[in-house]
């Protein structure tokens, strides 16, 4: 069993063990199992090595090298990570390397944690399945018939396979989250502006946000509390400072107000829906007020995030034109060469969305459908505002059901889409919320229980997890 991060680093920092001998653990590790499951892009075995040497010289020195110290993670591969290759998983970024890191690394290197590699996605962050990754699928360690997730599936493979405790990755539309719930471990999406996303290649910049994948809730908060803070390179990060969460995760849920949204859990499957409903058992065993709620207004949630994140994205990736970085396929005017590259380079579901957030941008029909899922997205904030004026934080499912058969919904785009539809809302109102294995379904696959919680409230975000995480089957 992987050892926590909160033990690992306690035992680094202690001079138990030296992080040169983690890494190298580490990385023959995921030589010897990631051939099976493909949840890394490319590895950084020298950066880890050195930073690890760095690690264990700051200890031998009597500093201390952070909380972090010598904790191995598993990066995403669209943060931009400085001289090492940062693809998104598209052909039109093979072999890019970045000239500076993202604020995340940054703030990972000087806690002491050790970045091991580049983990594989969905193209652009853009499918829930990581099966839209031009360099191959990533498959499920729970059982690699199936898919892990997306599109941070790679992460979560990561850390579900043991190679790594700690993994980071976006979230735009569940895509944290969903994969944690599938391959059963802790993922977490902050509020909005809480952690920078300088260095986060965009895909839908009023809806991305980056967070923490792990084995335990306590290690979740841990890692939180390292990315989280202002950051005056991102003009969305917020001013204040976090409180740390780590210090009161296992302050328990005594008298907190839990609304079990039956919108969160209608149409799952039966299996997921017992599950929930166990966990909010648990809850109330241990001291919380649990009531059930409706928030109707969340069923609009798909169909306007499916308008507002290919809007921005059809903005955002406008940028990979062969021109300045990147693929660039040679044609006889720029124009053609800008068509050349941009067919070539960008998959199919990127394609997709590019073509359908344009269309929903341009003349004509710019108040009909952009226009009028802003205005949704509005309801939808609202409708969360009313529902927390009840209850200090809601509780869902994550996923509608267990991970799904690889190739089971490649050929379907709206099969697929339904897969975040539970944890849409959340990133449409930019409200943290968490996803905690409780279990398992009819197949002996995870379950993953979804906590929403408002604005700035992590750390009782954490609190509501850590009781349910100790209360799982």
């Amino acid at each position: 069993m992987t050892p926590t991060a909160v033990s690992l680093a306690a035992e680094v920092r202690a001079g138990q063990r030296s992080a040169r001998d983690v890494v190298d653990e580490a990385l023959a590790t995921v030589d010897a199992g990631d051939g099976q499951y493909h949840a890394f892009l490319s590895l950084m075995p020298d950066e880890a090595r050195a930073a690890a040497d760095a690690v264990d010289a700051a200890v031998a020195a009597g500093r201390d090298p952070g909380p972090l110290a010598g904790v191995p993670v598993a990066l995403k591969d669209n943060l931009c990570t400085r001289g090492a290759v940062t693809t998104c998983g598209s052909r039109i970024l093979e072999g890019w390397r970045p000239p500076y890191d993202a604020t995340v690394v940054t703030a990972l290197r000087r806690s002491g944690a050790i970045a091991l590699g580049k983990a594989n996605m969905d193209e652009f962050a853009m499918g829930s399945s990581t099966e839209n990754s031009a360099f191959g699928a990533t498959r499920n360690p729970r059982d690699i018939t199936k898919v892990p997730g997306g599109s941070s599936g790679g992460s979560a493979a990561a850390v579900a396979a043991g190679f790594t405790p700690l993994g980071i990755g976006s979230d735009t539309g569940g895509s944290i989250r969903q994969p944690a719930a599938l391959c059963g471990v802790v993922g977490m999406k902050p509020t909005y502006g809480r952690v920078s996303r300088y260095g986060l290649v965009a895909f839908a910049s009023s809806l991305d946000q980056i967070g923490p994948f792990a084995t335990t809730v306590e290690d979740a908060a841990l890692l939180f509390d390292v990315l989280a803070g202002h950051d005056p390179l991102d003009s969305t990060s917020l001013p204040s400072q976090p409180e740390a969460t780590v210090a009161t995760v296992h302050d328990g849920v005594e008298g907190v107000r839990v609304g079990l949204c039956r919108d969160l859990v209608d149409g799952c499957s039966p299996d997921v829906v017992a599950r929930v409903r166990e966990a909010a058992d648990a809850l109330a065993g241990a001291g919380a007020k649990v009531e059930e709620v409706s928030v109707p207004e969340f069923g609009y949630g798909l169909s306007a995030y499916y308008l507002i994140a290919p809007a921005e994205a059809s903005s955002n990736l406008a940028r990979y034109d062969g021109v300045r970085y990147g693929l660039r396929v040679n044609a006889e005017d720029v124009a053609a060469m800008n068509t050349a590259t941009r067919t070539a380079g960008f998959g199919a579901e990127v394609k997709r969305r590019i073509m359908l957030g344009t269309y929903a941008l341009s003349a004509g029909y710019y108040d009909a459908y952009y226009a009028q899922a802003q205005r949704v997205r509005t309801l939808v904030m609202q409708a969360f505002d009313r529902a927390y004026s009840s209850y200090d934080v809601l509780l869902g499912a994550t996923a509608p059901t267990t991970a799904f058969d690889v190739g089971a919904k490649v050929d379907d785009p709206m099969a697929m889409y339904m897969n975040d539809v539970c944890t849409i809302p959340s990133n449409l109102s930019g409200h943290p919320a968490l996803s905690v294995p409780f279990g398992g379904g009819e197949d002996g696959l995870p379950v993953g229980v979804q906590v929403l919680a408002p604005a700035l409230q992590e750390a009782l975000l954490f609190r509501v997890a850590q009781v349910i995480e100790d209360g799982a089957p």
